[in-house]
């Protein structure tokens, strides 16, 4: 049986696209596009609800062209220096049900050629958000050490994202968790290779990673006063 999601086809596209980044050659190659990325997304985003529901049953899998679980293509140019019309990953993000009107956590999948990587947390979040992220890891320290402390998670997953250079206002320099208390977003990132991502199994794969992460979802959750 023929791989219903990703395959070389796949990397070969986006490697061509980051070569050739441009409206011209993309409408030219928009069929290949179609086949070897849009449609094995939205497959795999069709696919892997019953996993998600799981999982969790307050996060959306939506496997629509446009406004859904997978992510434009189209880059947002209007205010960066970076001009190139289109991404050359694929961005598929399950979001919280609230997502769309406060900061919630989110599960993400990034497939890009020698760059893709499994996503969980929350990224940029505002102000409220953040503090209240920051008072539950005070609060409940134990319980964030314990839920960012699996034997799974540890290996594969790394904290990522922006952090202060000094402790947060408010919050005491000397902190035996300062380190995260200066963090600015909750994200945590397990890069795989290409192959994790051509591979037949990658639905049960990717729930399995979501799923040794979902505690530390719940912290997040819990400290947001959402559902998880």
């Amino acid at each position: 049986m023929s791989n219903r999601y990703f395959t070389q086809d796949t990397f070969s596209f986006l490697s061509k696209l980051a070569s050739n980044n441009n409206r011209d050659w993309f409408l030219e190659n928009k069929q290949i596009y179609e086949e070897t990325v849009r449609t094995p997304a939205l497959n795999f985003i069709t696919d892997f609800l019953d996993e998600l529901l799981n999982i969790s049953p307050h996060f959306t899998a939506l496997p629509t062209k446009v406004g859904g679980s997978l992510m434009r293509v189209n880059r947002d140019v209007r205010f960066g220096k970076d001009k190139r019309p289109y991404k050359t990953n694929i961005g598929i993000q399950f979001r919280h049900e609230v997502g769309k009107n406060i900061h919630a956590p989110g599960f993400y999948l990034h497939i890009e050629n020698n760059a893709c990587f499994i996503g969980v947390g929350l990224w940029k979040p505002d102000s409220k958000a953040l503090g209240n992220i920051r008072d539950a890891i005070v609060e409940k320290s134990d319980d964030w050490l314990t839920q960012k402390g699996g034997v799974f998670f540890k290996k594969h997953f790394k904290l990522e994202g922006r952090a202060l250079k000094t402790a947060p206002r408010g919050y005491a320099k000397d902190h035996p968790l300062i380190e995260d208390l200066r963090r600015q977003d909750f994200i945590a990132i397990a890069s795989v290779p290409n192959h994790f991502m051509l591979s037949k199994n990658l639905i049960p794969q990717i729930a399995t990673y979501f799923s040794e992460a979902s505690d530390f979802m719940q912290f997040l959750c819990k400290a947001l006063g959402v559902r998880f």
